[in-house]
């Protein structure tokens, strides 16, 4: 089906071809650009700031693999089921566990070093919801950072792969048979090219990140603003389990009104032995799970929420003093730092926290091999749904998911390629035409969009709370239309371009949120706070229709 919706923006004012697009620069988006090199194919990365500037480089525990001794991917398996609460794809995580190991050992090929033992053996730890010691870490808590450098100077060495940075993707081109063959994209005044303009492809790859910024409060990068799903939207894709968003039960609490991306306090200082206490010392955690501190990352967030409730403050504590000051310069060296900008000292005192969003379980769906329903369009990485995290995501499966689904993705095109199938495309422009223009809300909708969804939609949901946050959302949007009804747009600009994302996502996340009844995973509901296998044991499928409307469908069982 053709795209019946696109962002209002200028006509392309230059165009640029090439076999391979892929939008995103973390961990998902470069190994598929690297692999699809190796097949002779060219490719073009488009990114949204700085090649290195995406959610891989604050990644802080690390990536999780069964490469310890007596480890398994059967265990490695297991333990992923249970932290997704029944809404697991089970192959995709088999195929996640079995094919992690050696995905590892191509990013160590390619020149990641992570943290070794004096055996030389690399060190692994442990977080939340993990039976075994099986993350693997760089730099002590700055893997994310290890992983962008080795893999930016892999794609910086490669005269074949061209680089687009500064780009904001808009919206998706296709021939005319549906199929994908580009995109638009806007250049923010950096490089040869600026302004708007269109890149023809013979596939398109979609590893655009997470969609935090919707909140008030998150761990995300500030350019985590729901891009590419609210493309894959726009363009008639099916995205799935937008509901369930993991709110990090750890993250830096800097007081009341603070806002944006806010500073990640890793699990894997749970995991080396930290305490989560309240303002008297109190260990709360005891008792709540076999696991206690290091419980699933719902359980735990659930935990403290329910704890500052109770208590009536806005904050709980994370005590890793018994740890003492040499293991904080060597295992922890960034966190320490962090906290020490901020005027808390971990040594000597309990670091204040308190949860906020930090990863979308859903996305884009997928299929094994990373396509998505568009033809031609793929997706990996967080802004896809392979059905691997399921309710809730196990800590550290996220960097493994982008390794082994982008190299799944390049070996189908890869395969694609050599058998003939992947020929160019030439875009229907009477289609792009004639989709839809959506109305630009003005910037500072962003902010009204976070406080809303925060709100109403936040780590605490009900029916009331969600209608309040989608009535919210709609007069965003009936405001946007009016002003074009009355000749006032917005002007088209990154600012209004993100906030427009940030409200189709917002909307669809609500949606599907109100629509589950149950709670389950990181989705929690207090007006139907039990988990319902007999009605919910299966996956909500949001599609935006040619009216604009968005829809949520539960999947047949």
């Amino acid at each position: 089906m053709p795209v019946t919706h696109r962002l209002t923006a200028p006509a392309p004012g230059w165009t640029a071809t090439t076999d391979i697009v892929v939008v995103g620069s973390g961990v998902a988006g470069l190994t598929v650009a690297l692999n699809v090199r190796k097949a002779g194919l060219r490719a073009m990365v488009v990114t949204k700031a700085m090649l290195d500037d995406g959610s891989t480089r604050w990644a802080q525990g690390g990536i999780a693999a069964a490469l310890g001794e007596g480890d398994t991917p059967e265990q490695h398996l297991a333990d992923t089921l249970v932290a997704g609460v029944g809404l697991c794809d089970e192959e995709a995580v088999r195929t996640l566990v079995t094919e992690g190991p050696e995905a590892v050992r191509h990013l160590i090929a390619t020149g990641a070093a992570f943290d070794r033992g004096d055996d030389g053996e690399i060190q692994l730890t442990r977080e939340g919801g993990h039976h075994r010691r099986r993350i693997a870490h760089a730099g002590g808590d700055a893997t994310g950072a290890e992983i962008s450098r080795a893999l930016v100077t892999a794609v910086r060495s490669d005269p074949g792969l061209e680089l687009i940075e500064h780009a904001l993707v808009l919206d998706l081109l296709t021939d005319a048979d549906g199929h994908a063959a580009g995109l638009t994209l806007h250049v923010m005044g950096e490089g040869q090219r600026d302004g708007v303009g269109a890149i023809r492809a013979r596939a398109v790859v979609l590893a655009t990140g997470g969609m935090g910024q919707v909140y008030s409060a998150t761990t995300n990068p500030a350019v985590s603003t729901g891009d590419g799903v609210a493309l894959a939207l726009r363009a008639g894709a099916e995205v799935t389990d937008l509901e369930f968003v993991q709110f990090h039960p750890t993250v830096l609490w800097l007081g009341p009104d603070a806002e944006g991306q806010q500073p990640l306090v890793s699990e894997a200082v749970r995991g080396e032995g930290a305490h989560l206490v309240d303002g008297d010392g109190t260990r709360f955690m005891l008792g709540q799970h076999e696991l206690a501190e290091l419980a699933p990352r719902d359980i735990v967030a659930k935990a403290i929420t329910q704890r500052m409730r109770l208590l009536g403050t806005d904050h709980m504590y994370l005590d890793g003093r018994h740890f003492g000051a040499g293991m904080w310069e060597e295992r922890f060296p960034t966190i320490l730092a962090t906290c020490r900008a901020h005027g808390i000292d971990p040594v000597t005192e309990p670091i204040p926290i308190a949860p906020a969003a930090h990863y979308a379980s859903g996305g884009i769906r997928t299929d094994p091999t990373g396509r998505t329903t568009v033809p031609g369009l793929y997706a990996c990485g967080e802004v896809a749904c392979t059905g691997v995290h399921g309710a809730n995501r196990l800590a550290s499966n996220s960097l493994l998911e982008g390794l082994v689904f982008a190299e799944r993705i390049a070996a189908d095109l890869t395969a694609r390629h050599r058998a003939d199938e992947l020929p160019e495309r030439s875009v229907d422009v009477a289609a792009a035409r004639a989709a839809r223009p959506v109305p630009l809300p003005a910037p500072e909708a962003r902010a009204e969009i976070q406080r809303l969804m925060s709100r109403g939609t936040g780590v605490l949901r009900s029916a009331s709370s969600m209608a309040g946050t989608a009535a919210g959302l709609a007069l965003i949007a009936e405001q946007a239309l009016a002003h074009v009804a009355e000749e006032k747009p917005a002007d088209p600009r990154v600012e209004t371009w993100e906030a427009a994302n940030l409200l189709l996502v917002g909307t669809a996340l609500v949606t599907a949120a109100a629509r589950r009844a149950e709670t389950r995973g990181c989705h929690w509901r207090e007006d139907f706070p039990e988990r319902d296998d007999a009605h919910w044991q299966r996956h909500l499928i949001t599609t935006l229709t040619a009216s604009g409307d968005l829809v949520s469908t539960p999947e047949e069982q």
